[in-house]
């Protein structure tokens, strides 16, 4: 398995499609991307066993349809992006099943925060949560996608398939907003 970790890319997604080292390679992926894709995920859904619900499907969807990957972006970008459309479909599916619109979802989660035993944040990570949940859904992926990923604006112009520029103006918006309703709240 260590292996694995020297390979270049197309050699990994090679092994990750042969029968004979996929099962390995597949393990190899997990590993190397879990934590990083469940804390993505964590930010948009922000309930762990969401979050784990979710990141197990993405690592099903990136099994299945690896071998129509294009090779466009890095791999790691591609599962990204399965990642946030996943949260953002679950977010969707889990409001409509209980009679509610995506925001009042997000906002019974957020009242239901201090509560979860996964949450390591103080008054303040609560408080950010829900600045971030006034946000425009574009600018609330953008956010967090910025300040809790640390990803560029060029990572997140791949994922995302919108210009940098715009995600600079969504951040710049989205930082304004939450910065007023931290010092007003």
């Amino acid at each position: 398995m260590a292996k694995y970790l020297f390979l270049n890319e197309p050699e990994f997604i090679q092994a990750l499609l042969n029968p004979q080292t996929q099962n390995t390679a597949f393990q190899k992926l997990v590993e190397l991307y879990q934590k990083r894709l469940y804390f993505h995920i964590r930010s948009i859904v922000l309930d762990h066993d969401d979050a784990d619900d979710v990141l197990q499907n993405t690592f099903v969807k990136v099994f299945q349809h690896l071998k129509n990957f294009k090779h466009e972006s890095k791999l790691f970008t591609w599962m990204y992006r399965i990642a946030t459309n996943e949260a953002i479909t679950h977010l969707s599916q889990k409001a409509k099943k209980n009679g509610r619109t995506s925001l009042e979802h997000q906002a019974f989660v957020i009242s239901n925060l201090e509560s979860d035993v996964y949450f390591e944040g103080d008054e303040i990570q609560l408080k950010l949560q829900k600045a971030i949940l006034l946000l425009p859904e574009k600018q609330q992926l953008v956010f967090k996608m910025k300040y809790f990923n640390e990803l560029k604006y060029e990572e997140m112009s791949e994922i995302l398939g919108t210009s940098v520029g715009a995600l600079k103006a969504s951040y710049h918006h989205a930082v304004k907003k939450i910065e007023s309703y931290m010092i007003t709240n």
